[in-house]
């Protein structure tokens, strides 16, 4: 079986650490906070001390982080995983990304012998732990082959999209559809509180109606009882629309629910809720 690294073992990468050492893979991991990393050491997996030391030990890299930033120091950076690449590895950067910076780091691995494949996931804490991820992939098919047992060890289906920055950007655009559904949702649940209404007989026509997507479905087993458990971090949630609206503006494409959503995102963000789940942007409408 192929050699397998992967670095960042947040709300995601544990999950889907866990289901690549239940698959039998060689596995060395890597974390900011080391004192998450050793934790799979009783479960099989090698640590590394940096990003670097995991690429070196890897045929295929997995990269699942926050950001633009945190991707480019786990690559790019001091100690980072593309200064100890074997030409010939496969990096696949698994994160919720801009495909502006996807390019840039698909040339980088380019320029190293690499292959590369942006490959962000639907799905949050519950699917990744179960190995039911969906994965969005651009690049070539030559190497989504190389690498296919490894993803389908971690979820559900893997569907190829095309090529560099394809997984991104649908990912962008599945999320902004989230957002801007959750805060609609959390409009209406604060008019039906704010109204008078019953709120549960209101919430259960929302939920069996037209409306009862499963996002909304989500939203309100968390809005009503503001339990704001993290499956998907607000910050995170904010991050992701900021990165659509930011690549829709490079096509003149309108998102003027991104925006609208960003907004109350950001607002939420502000009066302290960005570590919990992305349900509690309704608390600046509650006020």
């Amino acid at each position: 079986m192929q050699t397998v690294s992967l670095m960042g073992l947040g709300t995601m990468g544990a999950g889907m650490a866990g289901q690549l050492l239940k698959a039998g893979f060689p596995l060395t991991v890597w974390n900011r906070s080391r004192e998450r990393a050793a934790a799979f050491a009783s479960q099989g997996a090698s640590i590394a001390a940096s990003p670097r030391e995991a690429a070196e030990a890897s045929e295929v890299m997995i990269s699942m982080v926050a950001d633009d930033e945190a991707s480019r120091r786990v690559w790019l950076g001091e100690d980072g995983a593309l200064a100890g690449v074997k030409p010939g590895a496969v990096l696949i950067e698994s994160s919720t990304l801009s495909p502006v910076w996807i390019r840039q780091l698909a040339a980088a691995a380019s320029e190293r012998g690499c292959g590369f494949l942006d490959a962000p996931v639907t799905g949050s804490k519950m699917q990744a732990a179960s190995g039911e991820l969906l994965f969005l992939v651009g690049g070539e098919s030559h190497t989504l082959d190389c690498v296919l047992p490894v993803l389908k060890a971690m979820s559900r289906d893997v569907m190829h999209l095309g090529p560099v920055g394809s997984g991104a950007l649908l990912k962008l655009i599945n999320n902004f559809l989230c957002g801007a559904q959750a805060a609609a949702f959390g409009e209406a649940l604060a008019l039906i509180e704010k109204s008078g209404l019953d709120r549960e007989q209101a919430i259960t026509v929302l939920l069996n109606g037209a409306p009862g997507s499963p996002v909304v479905k989500a939203m309100a087993a968390r809005m009503a009882p503001r339990d704001y458990t993290v499956n998907f971090t607000l910050e995170l949630m904010q991050k992701d629309l900021s990165y659509a609206l930011a690549e829709a503006a490079q096509h003149s494409a309108s998102l003027s629910m991104a925006a609208a959503a960003h907004q109350l995102l950001a607002k939420a963000n502000e009066q302290g809720y960005g570590k919990q789940d992305f349900a509690a942007l309704i608390e600046p409408l509650r006020s």
